[in-house]
């Protein structure tokens, strides 16, 4: 059984290149190794972080409980949370977007300001933005998956 979770959070420190990578680096690992795909993205303008977890059940729901206990993150906020028949995001370990370096336009197409504030958008929206981005290559990946 696949499913799709997409949730918002807000960094407890700074959201900098050190930070993200470290994220990352050890995403790839863990992702593979779980069979996880997904994207992560992150405003240090606004302060969070944006993720979209997919693989099985039980292991995206033990990742989340990971996520939920993670001193990085406050404000934890499950946006959105389905079974899927196939995957959106397969292509990714875990994929990256840096919303500063984004067009602003990609963001108020789904947000009520150019600074993303997913607490404010409905998950069908974060979604939607998450999709644009992957169809205009703004997702980034430092595997090559």
């Amino acid at each position: 059984m696949l499913v799709r979770l997409l949730y918002a959070s807000r960094a407890t420190g700074p959201i900098d290149e050190a930070l993200v990578a470290s994220i990352l680096e050890k995403a790839h690992a863990y992702n593979a190794a779980h069979g996880l795909t997904g994207i992560l993205c992150t405003s240090s303008e606004a302060g969070v972080f944006l993720q979209v977890l997919e693989g099985g059940r039980a292991a995206v729901n033990e990742l989340y409980g990971h996520i939920l206990r993670d001193p990085r993150h406050k404000d934890v906020t499950l946006l959105d949370y389905a079974e899927i028949g196939e995957r959106r995001f397969a292509t990714w370990r875990m994929g990256n977007v840096n919303l500063n370096r984004v067009n602003l336009g990609t963001i108020l197409r789904f947000s009520e300001s150019p600074v993303l504030d997913p607490f404010g958008m409905s998950g069908k929206a974060a979604l939607a933005l998450l999709e644009e981005l992957m169809a205009t290559a703004a997702i980034v990946s430092r595997d090559g998956s």
